[in-house]
């Protein structure tokens, strides 16, 4: 048996896994559109509210607070399309950022991959809007350390490299906020964090507390300037 294991995994292994990832693809719509993120959004329930027209001749920079520990509500809104993000937003093309050691492993970054998130790194973020044309959008953790119920708290004075990447590609810049992000889970001393067991929630574990999660957005159209000065960056951040 161990050997004949090792003779499946190097006659077929191989070739399965680069037939799966070649049918899966980069970006398909039938990964996005999986009957389990129906299931995944009403669980809490999660709920994504248009409030802003947006134009496929521009190019946006989704802003999302609060982060939360698992950021539930922007993975659902953009990383699928069970709150029906392509049908409020038709024509915009959602590339959820996120932490950059999440691709290092090569099946986790091709399933990542799949429902069109990406690296939240200056590289991968200019090559979205420079190689895929207009009407690209991308999101944005420190904040997950403030995310006790009842509060909300945004860490944003020291991180304004977003409103920069912004004036330089001409994106627009979209506040996004979701209400009830930090409410599913239950943040402890020393910033650890548990949920609810998985057939009770009377007890503890990993699985989040059912709570409506509310997503809503506001839009701030910028100039593209490819050098902007601290100043300008200031100014349009305060703004």
């Amino acid at each position: 048996i161990s050997v004949l294991q090792w003779v499946i995994t190097f006659l077929v292994m191989g070739a399965a896994c680069a037939l799966i990832l070649l049918y899966i693809g980069r970006h398909p719509e039938w990964v996005r559109n999986w009957t389990v993120w129906k299931h995944f959004r009403d669980y809490f329930p999660i709920r994504l509210i248009k409030t802003h027209t947006f134009l496929l001749i521009r190019n946006y920079i989704f802003e999302y607070h609060p982060h939360g520990i698992v950021y539930f509500g922007a993975f659902c809104n953009s990383g699928t399309e069970a709150t029906g993000f392509s049908k409020k937003i038709p024509g915009i093309c959602p590339h959820l950022a996120t932490l950059s050691g999440n691709f290092r492993l090569p099946l986790p970054q091709d399933y990542l991959l799949s429902g069109g998130i990406c690296p939240v790194n200056r590289k991968a973020i200019d090559y979205i809007f420079s190689k895929s044309g207009t009407g690209n959008s991308v999101g944005g953790a420190a904040e997950s350390l403030d995310c006790t119920p009842g509060k909300n708290i945004v860490t944003l004075k020291n991180r304004k490299g977003f409103v920069k990447l912004a004036l330089q590609q001409g994106a627009d810049w979209v506040a996004v906020y979701s209400f009830g992000e930090n409410e599913v889970y239950k943040q402890i001393i020393l910033k650890k964090f548990h949920g609810r067991g998985m057939f009770s929630a009377n007890t503890w574990g990993i699985v989040p507390y059912s709570k409506s999660i509310n997503t809503g957005e506001a839009n701030l159209t910028v100039p593209k300037i490819e050098n902007p000065t601290n100043q300008t960056v200031l100014h349009s951040f305060y703004k």
